[in-house]
């Protein structure tokens, strides 16, 4: 029979790494939906960017409910949102849409992604105080998954000024309060 010591200590454990499975999820969710996009389940990979960002909306919130914030969390939450919040849905507008603007197309797709990982190696580096500088990569990660559902209805040129402007928002200096 396990101690009762050792039960409250393995319940302690999962709860202090609750967040840290949150982001996982999100990680996980993010590597499926780049799966499926390249097996052209494009719906299945948006639903699946989506729910990255659920999980990462409650691995921030618990970590911090919990008082169970840590600089490996932090580092590990930017990995998890560059992919499904940079990668996924870039390689979602590229393989939809892009594609056919061959190296301009691959040119944007590139650059979102490393406006994304410059947004969040600048916000793991400073000290947050209850705002974000430049629009957080889920919100423009989410955007790009929300724009595919007109890509029939808008010249697929358009695509490429939003992720430029998506890239361009994320890398900027401007104040985003957190909601």
């Amino acid at each position: 029979m396990l101690s009762t010591n050792r039960v409250n200590d393995t319940r302690k454990s999962i709860l202090n790494q609750s967040a840290n499975i949150l982001t996982i999820l999100n990680l996980s969710s993010g590597f499926l939906a780049l799966i499926f996009v390249t097996k052209g389940h494009v719906q299945l990979a948006i639903v699946l960017i989506f729910l990255a960002a659920i999980f990462d909306m409650y691995d921030g919130k618990v970590a911090r409910s919990l008082n169970v914030t840590s600089d490996f969390g932090k580092q590990l939450d930017s990995l998890a949102d560059l992919i499904s919040f940079g990668v996924a849905p870039a390689i979602l507008i590229y393989t939809n849409v892009l594609y056919e603007y061959s190296v301009v197309g691959l040119f944007f797709t590139v650059l979102y992604v490393l406006c994304g990982a410059i947004r969040l190696a600048r916000f793991n580096v400073t000290t947050f105080t209850g705002s974000f500088q430049g629009l957080p990569i889920p919100a423009a990660g989410c955007t790009l998954a929300f724009a595919i559902f007109f890509m029939n209805y808008i010249p697929s040129v358009l695509f490429m000024f939003l992720m430029l402007g998506l890239a361009l928002l994320m890398i900027g200096t401007f104040k985003v309060k957190k909601v």
